[in-house]
C-alpha cells in the first residue's frame, strides 16, 4: 500500500471500530478524529445511514448504509446527517418466505421465536434462523465460529441468486438485492465523487467466506484487516 497516495478512508463499523450496536470506545473515536484531519472519511455499512450515524454518537462522518442503497453526507452547519439517496426494491415476499421455509425444513430450523423472515423496507431480506425475536444468548452461542452457516452458504446463495447473500450477526443469514454489496457501493463512491481505487482504503473485519466486508477484501481496493475492535486504534496508526 502506498499510503502517500490515499485520501480516503472507508471503514466498517460493527466488530471493526465498535461492539455490535455499541458507540466506540473513546480510543477510537479518537483514532477517527485524528485520521479525519488528514483524510475523507467514509463508513460502508450494512445497516440503515441513520442507525449507524446514532451509534457512532453523531461522529462527522459521510456514511453508506444498506450496501450502498442508501447513502448520507454529514452537514456540518445542522450537524447532522443528510440522506442523499434512499434506493428501495420489490420483493417477492411469499417466495422469499417459501424458500426460507424450505431451508428450515431441511436442516432442522424449525424452532424458532417471531417471524420466520425479516423483511426490510429497503427490500433487503433477513433469514434469521433463530427467529427475529430469539433469545440474544441463544444467538450468540448459535454459531459463534459461523460454521454452520457456512456449510450452507453456497446452497443459500444459489437459491436466492438474485441477491448478495452475507453470513450476518450471530445467526443469520442477511440478503441485499444484486449488486449491492460494499463492493459495489464503494465503487460507486468513487465514481460518483473521482477517487480511483488506488486512493482508497477500507478498514473491516468481515473478510472472510460470506462476510460482508468479503467483497472489498476480494477486489482490488487496499484492505485493512481488523480482528479485535479494542486493536482498531494502533492498527490505524500507521495511516
Amino acid at each position: 500500500m502506498d499510503i502517500s497516495k490515499i485520501k480516503v478512508i472507508a471503514f466498517d463499523l460493527d466488530g471493526t471500530i465498535t461492539q455490535h450496536k455499541t458507540p466506540p470506545i473513546p480510543e477510537n473515536r479518537e483514532a477517527l478524529e485524528r485520521l479525519a484531519k488528514k483524510y475523507k472519511l467514509l463508513m460502508v455499512g450494512a445497516g440503515q445511514v441513520r442507525r449507524i450515524f446514532n451509534q457512532l454518537e453523531g461522529f462527522p462522518i459521510d456514511i453508506i448504509g444498506n450496501y450502498g442503497l442508501q447513502y448520507g453526507e454529514y452537514d456540518a452547519e445542522l450537524k447532522d446527517i443528510k440522506i442523499i439517496r434512499d434506493e428501495k426494491f420489490d420483493c417477492d415476499r411469499e417466495k422469499v418466505d417459501a424458500k426460507i421455509t424450505f431451508f428450515r425444513e431441511k436442516y432442522g430450523f424449525t424452532k424458532f421465536a417471531g417471524a420466520n423472515t425479516e423483511f426490510h423496507p429497503s427490500g433487503c431480506v433477513t433469514f434469521p434462523i433463530l427467529g427475529t425475536k430469539a433469545d440474544p444468548a441463544d444467538k450468540l452461542a448459535f454459531d459463534p465460529d459461523r460454521s454452520r452457516r457456512r456449510k450452507i452458504y453456497s446452497e443459500v446463495c444459489e437459491a436466492f441468486s438474485d441477491y448478495c447473500v452475507f453470513v450476518g450477526g450471530s445467526s443469520s443469514f442477511d440478503m441485499a438485492p444484486k449488486p449491492y454489496n460494499k463492493y459495489y457501493a464503494l465503487d460507486l463512491y468513487c465514481k460518483e465523487k473521482g477517487f480511483s481505487h488506488d486512493e482508497v482504503v477500507f478498514v473491516g473485519d468481515d473478510y472472510g467466506l460470506g462476510g460482508n466486508d468479503e467483497s472489498v477484501y476480494l477486489s482490488d481496493f487496499e484492505f485493512i484487516k481488523v480482528d479485535d475492535y479494542r486493536d482498531f486504534a494502533k492498527i490505524v496508526s500507521v495511516l
